[in-house]
């Protein structure tokens, strides 16, 4: 076996473990050094004695301090180190850097289905919105039969989907942050995907009336229509498939208008695609991420738009964010959006050490703030030239920074929310993850997992680190594979199995 380790700066002090299996103890790295001790794969190796409470440096960055003499070729985990206090949100540097403008990337497009407001959506699908979770059973029952008996009489419709989620009633439906999940999901009834075509059911006596979810103005109406409610308790339902029968009959001039449109020759810049990562390990930071970065430059470049979220996995590479920022307000939004997030953690007795779970340190990342230094570089080198706030819908181009919890499914709802017609995951340990409303590209940190799960994930950029491939490579991969999956030419795994994954929406109000 060939020693293999990835050292990510000349300052570091540790590097990882690249090998399959990890590195037993007496072998001699590249450098000459010999290790102590067994270090897994992904696993963090000292390169030189570090001293009690001096500091661990990986990007550069001091990921946690030594809590006793580490000799040199020891295994550095998370139980070695203390973390560091979170970076202070005074004095903060803001848009202080203007890198040169990288030269725009014309001539690339998908074909896309183009909406009434301009927007456009990579699938042609009619999503059925609901009011309030008691109404998922029916709504379910619903949608099996919709595509069962209708959907193929509709060849040009690619799916019907129930927006069901677990908000609408028991809540405090006034209090200030009860407007997150409810614009959340009245921005999701308006996402590209659904092609303008919004349809509501509802159960009638609870707190999210369809009327305060979707209010005259919020959604797009032909003259004269009114919004289309199917209420479940309205003295027309006599049993159950009187029910059932209603939202079928409402959805069939829904169904006769999608299935009229058409693809059509689209440029990248409508393209708005989320970028998140989950089951996170030590190579993220290296293969997949930076990958993705690239390709976010790329979209940019295409005058596409690029969201990045995850606050409490960006949270410790603030100064780097507001440097960032194309001007002092933004720079200062991302701030406030910081600042409102640690306020929550606090009021439940939490702080952003509570991110990091068993399967990130099983793959080698010690703590929140080494995962974050390798979670930011997904935002590639681009100026972040917006913010929105949870549940937002994005109205500009660019890199935008959607603030949203690191939760897999709450990133993703509220991605949907912001707009996103395409997704890209990036994952180390593992997960089938999916959404049903918009294509999930699944990223590979490692070959390993590429070649064990390999029907599950997409690209592998483990080829990096197996001195296959550049980043760049990977990069522009990535960013064909974004042009194919948005036309309709190629499936996702996700799409393949049909994995999906539900809905979450972040309601940091009380519940009654």
């Amino acid at each position: 076996m060939n020693p293999l380790s990835i050292r990510m700066h000349d300052a570091d002090n540790v590097a990882i473990v690249a090998n399959d299996g990890g590195l037993p103890a007496g072998s001699v790295l590249q450098d000459g050094l010999k290790l102590l001790e067994k270090v897994p794969q992904g696993h963090k190796v000292s390169l030189v004695p570090i001293a009690k409470d001096t500091a661990v440096l990986r990007y550069n960055v001091p990921i946690g301090y030594a809590l006793k003499d580490i000799p040199a070729g020891s295994w550095v985990h998370e139980r070695l180190l203390h973390m560091p206090a979170a970076r202070s949100l005074d004095n903060l540097p803001l848009a202080t850097q203007q890198p040169a403008p990288l030269e725009p990337l014309a001539g690339y497009t998908f074909e896309g289905y183009r909406n009434a407001d301009g927007s456009v959506g990579t699938r042609n699908i009619l999503a059925i919105t609901t009011t309030v979770q008691c109404v998922a059973g029916v709504v379910e029952f619903a949608v099996k039969r919709i595509k069962a008996e209708m959907l193929p009489r509709f060849p040009h419709v690619d799916d019907v989907v129930g927006l069901e989620h677990s908000y609408g009633c028991g809540v405090a439906i006034d209090a200030p942050d009860a407007i997150i999940p409810i614009r959340t999901l009245r921005n999701i009834s308006r996402n590209p995907n659904f092609g303008g075509e919004v349809m509501v059911v509802s159960l009638g006596c609870e707190k999210l009336q369809p009327e305060r979810l979707l209010p005259p103005g919020s959604i797009e109406l032909k003259a004269g229509a009114e919004l289309d409610v199917v209420c479940l308790q309205a003295p027309a339902h006599v049993g159950f498939m009187s029910m059932i029968d209603a939202i079928m009959a409402s959805a069939l001039p829904h169904l006769e208008r999608l299935n009229a449109r058409r693809r059509e020759t689209v440029p990248a810049s409508e393209l708005v695609v989320g970028v998140q990562c989950g089951g996170s390990d030590a190579f993220s930071g290296v293969t997949a991420n930076p990958a993705v970065g690239f390709a976010t430059d790329l979209l940019v470049r295409a005058g596409a738009t690029a969201l990045f979220s995850e606050t409490t996995e960006v949270r410790d590479a603030i100064d780097q964010m507001t440097a960032r920022a194309v001007s002092p307000e933004v720079a200062q939004a991302m701030v406030r959006e910081m600042a409102w997030y640690d306020a929550y953690l606090q009021r439940g007795s939490a702080d952003r050490s509570a991110n990091t779970t068993p399967g990130n340190k099983a793959g080698g990342l010690s703590n929140i703030v080494e995962k974050a230094m390798g979670s930011i570089v997904k935002s590639g080198t681009v100026p972040i030239s917006g913010v929105l706030s949870p549940g937002e819908k994005a109205s500009s181009k660019g890199l935008l920074y959607a603030a949203t919890p690191a939760s897999d499914f709450i990133c993703g709802t509220l991605q949907l929310a912001a707009g996103m017609n395409l997704h890209v995951f990036t994952t180390g340990r593992g997960t089938p993850y999916g959404l049903a409303e918009v294509p999930v590209i699944k990223v590979a940190t490692r070959t390993e997992l590429a070649t064990r799960w390999h029907d599950l994930m997409d690209v592998n950029a483990g080829r990096i680190a197996d001195g296959e491939a550049s980043i760049a490579d990977v990069g522009w991969e990535l960013f064909h594979l974004m042009l194919d999956v948005a036309s309709g030419r190629k499936k996702t795994w996700a799409e393949h199995w049909e994995l999906h994954n539900a809905l979450v929406l972040f309601n940091p109000a009380p519940i009654t």
